[in-house]
């Protein structure tokens, strides 16, 4: 929407288990001949204060070990999920239940209506400041999400973009505004196009914030925004000349902290869990299927965001996997009277675990080129991963290695791997037969056969 101008790893296997007998972990050191500047490099290191963060493909269970790090370290998470921040929408992203968010602080949930736009600069700043605010009090920051440009942004900074004033704010917000009523996205993207940002057709379809953040600042510095220096460029610079010098990462991300450069604001401990992908798949697929059982399933949250008079894919809240395919699944029962067959909404199911598992293949995209990111098993014991993740917080010596055992590859490693994830086939646990999706039917029935359908 164009905008005004004034938080088990996985529910199955050993992860979903409660946490078993503390184990140890110990952790690898390298050495290093230089030693004085090695003692140099860990005093500066000691300066800067410490922060996890925690990511990983969605259904990973990046949430979970966080909440139980923060009981262990006596620390706060800060999500940094794109959908967690809306009130409303719980079962969809996956958030916090009312019991975990009173046994660990958790900030950026529930703090924007759905009809409200959020943006990666926005998050920058609220994270920052949160952090900020976390370790005046003696505390711990917690970062878990799997929105990568949220990540990326609140580590390495934001582009210096200038702010627009309240009269380009309001100018941009007018000449947008009407083509936005009459749904003319292509209208828009010519606009900006014209004004002379050439990137602005590669935005998604109807991301009207982004467009109007792009039109705001050609208006205030005369140049669109890649003319900007992204931080993050500079960075992966450095790391690229250092590994094409020899200082090559291995390809479960350790050697990740040669990206660890003393400009950082902080000191990051970044971890990416993940899991052999076939299993990660059929993880994801069982987590789709439990969204929708029940009465406060998804399709309940979807149906609030259309009685708002919201469409799919119009903006940040409607743009987010499985709220978009419920909603254009709900939007279709209202055009037939409020009536489905079990045959549209198993085609509806399967969308939505096509494009969670594609937007799982997206992010481990994304983050296998973010190298400060140690790579972690998320298939092994809860309290294996967790013992390892606390005791390199608590190393000084900044060279932690993450040991064999709980190592995972960035990449398809064998043949197997490869072959079993093309055989790979959707098996449902819970939606199987007609019969079983009889229950959701008869909601449909209930709520959607008088709802007004959207122009």
């Amino acid at each position: 929407m164009i905008g005004s101008p004034v938080c088990g790893l996985r529910t199955g296997g050993h992860l979903g288990r409660q946490l078993a007998t503390s184990m140890t972990c110990s952790l690898s050191t390298t050495s290093n001949g230089g030693s004085s500047s090695r003692s140099r490099s860990n005093s500066n290191k000691k300066k800067r204060e410490k922060v996890i963060v925690i990511s990983g493909p969605t259904g990973s269970g990046k949430s979970r070990l966080a909440l139980e790090l923060a009981k262990r370290l006596n620390g706060e998470i800060i999500s940094a999920d794109s959908v967690q921040v809306y009130r409303g929408l719980d079962v969809g992203s996956a958030k916090p239940s009312p019991i975990e968010r009173k046994q660990v602080p958790h900030h950026l949930v529930d703090i924007l209506d759905p009809r409200e736009d959020y943006s990666v600069g926005q998050f920058f700043e609220d994270a920052r400041q949160t952090t900020r605010d976390i370790l005046n009090r003696g505390r711990v920051p917690i970062v878990a999400g799997g929105t990568g440009l949220y990540l990326r942004w609140f580590i390495y900074g934001k582009p210096d973009v200038p702010k627009a004033t309240p009269e380009i704010a309001s100018e941009v917000y007018s000449e947008l505004a009407e083509l936005q009523k009459k749904w003319d996205w292509d209208g828009a993207v010519q606009l900006v196009l014209k004004a002379g940002d050439t990137s602005a057709q590669l935005l998604p379809v109807n991301d009207w914030r982004r467009l109007q953040r792009r039109l705001e600042i050609i208006k205030a510095s005369g140049s669109p925004s890649s003319a900007f220096e992204v931080p993050y460029h500079s960075f992966k610079q450095k790391f690229d000349k250092t590994s094409t010098e020899g200082y090559l990462e291995n390809s479960s991300g350790d050697g990740a902290e040669q990206l660890k450069s003393k400009d950082l604001s902080y000191e990051f401990i970044c971890f990416f869990l993940s899991s052999p992908r076939s299993d990660l798949y059929r993880s994801i697929d069982y987590r789709c299927e439990d969204m929708l059982s029940g009465v406060d399933g998804i399709l309940s949250e979807a149906k609030l965001l259309l009685d708002m008079g919201l469409l799919p894919n119009t903006s940040s809240a409607t743009r987010a996997i499985g709220y978009r395919q419920a909603m254009e699944y709900l939007l279709r029962c209202r055009e037939q009277g409020g009536r489905s067959s079990p045959a549209e909404f198993y085609a509806f199911l399967s969308d939505f675990q096509r494009a969670s598992r594609n937007f799982a293949k997206r992010q481990m995209t994304w983050f296998r080129n973010e190298h400060i990111y140690h790579w972690l098993d998320a298939s092994k014991p809860l309290e294996k991963v967790l013992n390892f993740v606390h005791a390199a917080y608590s190393d000084e010596s900044g060279n932690f290695v993450v040991p064999e055992s709980l190592r995972i590859e960035k990449d398809l490693s064998t043949r197997q791997e490869v072959l079993q994830l093309k055989a790979y086939r959707t098996k449902n646990r819970h939606f199987v037969s007609h019969n079983d999706c009889s229950e959701i039917l008869d909601w449909v029935r209930r709520t959607q056969a008088d709802a007004m359908t959207l122009p």
